[in-house]
């Protein structure tokens, strides 16, 4: 069905073709998806999508790391880092 990367308009298109939705139709209800499990995530939820996975959020502590170039040493900030854990119907899909 798609090539190798398959950008925001190329999966609208997609899903156009599966469904008799249009473009526009199609593109608020994708935005408001992204949306929703954005704010989801910032507010520390978990997202549980049947079929497709679980996505988290992931605490990163504080790190020291080295500088490529210099080898100095450097102090990594504490992060959040979302996480996607696929469910088992997507990893059997593709293997």
């Amino acid at each position: 069905i798609w090539g190798f990367v398959v950008n925001k308009n190329e999966l609208i298109s997609q899903i156009c073709e599966l469904t008799e939705f249009t473009k526009s139709d199609v593109s608020l209800v994708l935005d408001a998806f992204v949306r929703s499990i954005t704010d989801a995530l910032c507010q520390g939820d978990e997202v549980r999508v049947a079929g497709l996975g679980t996505l988290k959020v992931q605490k990163r502590k504080k790190t020291t790391g080295r500088n490529p170039r210099t080898g100095q040493p450097i102090t990594i900030p504490a992060s959040n880092k979302p996480k996607f854990q696929p469910a088992k119907q997507l990893k059997e899909a593709v293997n």
